[in-house]
């Protein structure tokens, strides 16, 4: 088997963790490997592939020699340094916001646009974590139903944000059940046993950029720019996975029973749905796991062609690391990866 030459940029981070983890435990056929970070973490050392391997301070001159760069780095990361990584001979899978909306890269979800790869110039980006479960979803039944308009209301782990996060919801827990006084560091307000409606920087109309990553990455996906779609996305005191409730309005004629029928034949999609039961999507369940769960299915009761879902995913394995990762094994299948 051939084996490529992969470094991983912001691998000391918690998403770069999490793709070398999957890279490991999908057994991609890894040759050499690279861990680049800042200057901060340069030193550390990581096990990997029964082995240490060093973190290096991410350079132009780290790429040389390397087939695939994973960016799991801050976007000006990402602006900096992917191009000087494409003129070493590398193809970029980028996660950060840097190159989503370029005309000129691909926004990648494997199992819904995977004819996108094809026209990568070097670099390939991933979607924000919230838009891949929601397109997991929305592709097959726009392709069956038409959507035409779309309502999401998201409910995000604090993994979302990163480590420093994860841990600022376990001290406030602490602190909200000892009595103690709390000082919010990583967000605006205190995070445990609350919600903040507040992902990302408002703009001057009363959206975050969260929200309008899932509507303009949700259009470039499934390549429809007449698909109305409106979100109001939430931070909740949830250490991973990411939960969505999405109303969906369509052109043709859908059931409940149709909808079930559809997505459980979806790849990478498990449909869990039977309310007598209690059974239905949660983030305790969906952590860990590499699957897009979908339950909830239900007509709205306002339309006449409508449906409710519930979507809930694991926002650092499909939603940052496995796509990533499934991004590189489809570059291999196609042929996609080698640019030398």
């Amino acid at each position: 088997m051939r084996t490529y030459s992969i470094a991983i940029v912001g691998a000391a981070g918690l998403v770069g963790r999490q793709t070398l983890e999957r890279l490991e435990e999908r057994r991609f056929p890894v040759g050499k490997l690279k861990l680049l970070a800042t200057s901060r973490s340069a030193g550390a050392k990581i096990q990997a592939f029964g082995q240490e391997i060093e973190v290096e301070e991410t350079s132009p001159e780290a790429f040389d020699g390397v087939d695939l760069a994973f960016f799991a780095a801050s976007t000006q990361a990402s602006k900096e340094l992917a191009p000087q990584a494409v003129r070493r001979g590398a193809v970029v899978i980028d996660k950060s916001n840097a190159f989503r909306m370029d005309p000129a890269v691909p926004l990648l979800v494997p199992e819904v646009n995977p004819q996108a790869a094809r026209r990568h110039q070097g670099i390939l980006a991933s979607p924000n974590c919230s838009t891949i479960q929601m397109v997991m979803v929305l592709k097959p039944l726009h392709e069956a139903f038409r959507a035409k308009r779309v309502i999401v209301s998201t409910y995000q782990a604090v993994s979302g944000t990163g480590r420093e996060a994860m841990e600022e919801l376990k001290e406030q827990t602490a602190q909200v059940l000892n009595g103690e006084a709390i000082k919010p560091e990583v967000y605006p307000y205190q995070i445990a046993f609350n919600v903040l409606p507040h992902i990302d920087a408002f703009d001057e109309v009363g959206y975050t950029g969260e929200e309008m990553k899932m509507v303009n990455e949700t259009r470039k996906i499934l390549e429809d720019d007449t698909m109305r779609i409106s979100a109001t996305t939430v931070r909740v005191p949830v250490h991973i996975g990411h939960s969505e409730a999405i109303t969906i309005d369509f052109e043709r004629e859908v059931t409940p029973e149709a909808a079930r029928g559809l997505l459980s034949q979806t790849p990478g999609v498990v449909v869990l749905d039977d309310p007598r039961s209690l059974r239905y999507p949660m983030p305790v369940e969906a952590a860990g796991r590499d699957d897009v769960y979908v339950g909830r299915i239900r007509r709205d009761l306002s339309s006449d062609n409508g449906l409710n879902l519930w979507v809930v995913a694991d926002n650092l394995r499909k939603g940052a690391a496995t796509n990533a990762v499934q991004m590189a094994e489809l570059l291999i299948r196609e042929g996609l990866l080698l640019r030398k």
